[in-house]
């Protein structure tokens, strides 16, 4: 590993959570209706919305994989041909740093890192799996909220930056969750790259319906950060004959190439040509564990459709983007072309760490950077994350 004279921010850390996340604090009238625990052919499993939730195969994370053991296999590397059980290796027990923030400062600052933007691994799975309750949604949600509050905060210790999940269903809880959220010292919030399940018929996240959300975040300086998870896509793949429902590690080829990059590229789109950054000049919005490849085609659409309708759009979409959104790349990708499309200044480094398609060391990801400058690796592995850790406008 390329030594650092300094220490890095993880814009993509994660913790395992707690078997009571989603129902220490639901509201009992939702209980039912959210997530529950049940014995099922002798073996604890999670419930949401009175079905069996598939989203991760084993959900009490317990034993769970080892850090990083699938980085070859998504370089697209595995000579061997082994399964993906077989790439797994074996499980280990879960470790406390896993679940405990003060032994995760420890094991980070083992690491090198200083400070961590927190993501859910569980919960990016369940607004699709309660996408026809929006009640019992939003109820999860806060539930949820409430304890990623009590047991990692939102901004520990000015290191560990929890980011509580919201959902757009109903614009009036967003908005009221965010508040809640800002009143606890929140810098960012996490949300779902998808369109919005609204009863009655999806909507676009750039239909000015959820202005009233989108203004407050530019109000307060916090970055919305759009995290990868089951965006629903999988119902596209079914049209294709493959399985509808979403799991983790469980998937064919034609299904993965279907839904890999659609999500953030329509996200993006969207957000974009509905004019969300025109009537809201202010907003930062980051794209975490979704990859890259998407941009550079996103990028050339909207060059090409710019070109072509000029009057469609506000402003020119591309240089929009360019405002608007840092994007975490992952680590097998072209970095530097990365960098040559968006500027250095628009790129987090995230490992996803403790999973088993993130790194095992995060601070390897600075081997990279190769060909980049000093001041380029600074800002990827700390100053650009840092920036985005305070609440603050464009």
């Amino acid at each position: 590993m390329a030594a650092l004279d300094f220490k890095i921010f993880d814009a993509d850390n994660h913790y395992y959570e707690a078997e009571d996340a989603f129902t220490r604090h639901i509201d009992p009238r939702m209980a039912k209706r959210a997530m529950q625990w049940a014995m099922v052919d002798g073996r604890k499993t999670l419930l949401v919305g009175g079905k069996v939730n598939r989203f991760i195969p084993n959900p009490t994370f317990d034993p769970v994989a080892k850090p990083g053991c699938l980085d070859q296999y998504y370089r697209g590397r595995n000579p061997k041909a082994l399964s993906l059980r077989e790439l797994f290796g074996e499980l280990e027990p879960i470790k406390r740093a896993y679940r405990n923030r003060d032994e995760r400062l420890r094991v980070m600052d083992a690491q090198g890192i200083e400070k961590a933007f927190l993501f859910p691994t569980l919960g990016v799975g369940m607004e699709e799996a309660l996408r026809n309750d929006p009640d019992a949604l939003c109820a999860a949600f806060h539930a949820f909220n409430q304890w990623l509050y009590e047991d990692w905060g939102f901004s520990h210790r000015e290191r560990l930056y929890g980011a509580p999940m919201i959902t757009l269903v109903d614009v009036k809880n967003a908005v009221a969750e965010l508040e809640w959220a800002l009143a606890r010292d929140v810098r960012l919030v996490c949300l779902r790259a998808a369109p919005v399940a609204m009863p009655g018929g999806s909507r676009s996240l750039g239909d000015p319906i959820f202005d009233p959300f989108w203004a407050r975040v530019q109000e307060s300086g916090a970055v919305a950060a759009f995290h990868g998870g089951d965006s629903g896509y999988n119902r596209y793949a079914e049209d294709w004959g493959e399985g509808a429902d979403f799991r983790a590690f469980v998937g064919t080829p034609l299904r993965s190439l279907i839904t890999a990059d659609r999500a953030p590229f329509d996200t993006f789109a969207a957000l974009i040509c509905h004019g969300v950054f025109d009537r809201f000049p202010g907003l930062r919005i980051a794209t975490i564990e979704m990859g890259s490849d998407w941009v550079r085609e996103l990028l050339r659409k909207l060059a090409k459709s710019y070109g072509g309708s000029p009057r469609a759009y506000a402003q020119d979409p591309v240089e929009a983007f360019r405002r608007h959104v840092w994007v975490s790349p992952f680590q097998e990708e072209d970095l530097r072309g990365m960098a040559e499309l968006v500027g250095a200044d628009r790129m987090i480094m995230g490992s996803d760490f403790p999973h088993a398609e993130g790194i095992a060391e995060p601070a390897t990801y600075v081997d990279e950077l190769k060909g980049f400058s000093a001041r380029e690796v600074r800002m990827i592995m700390r100053e650009n994350s840092l920036g985005l850790s305070e609440r603050r406008q464009i």
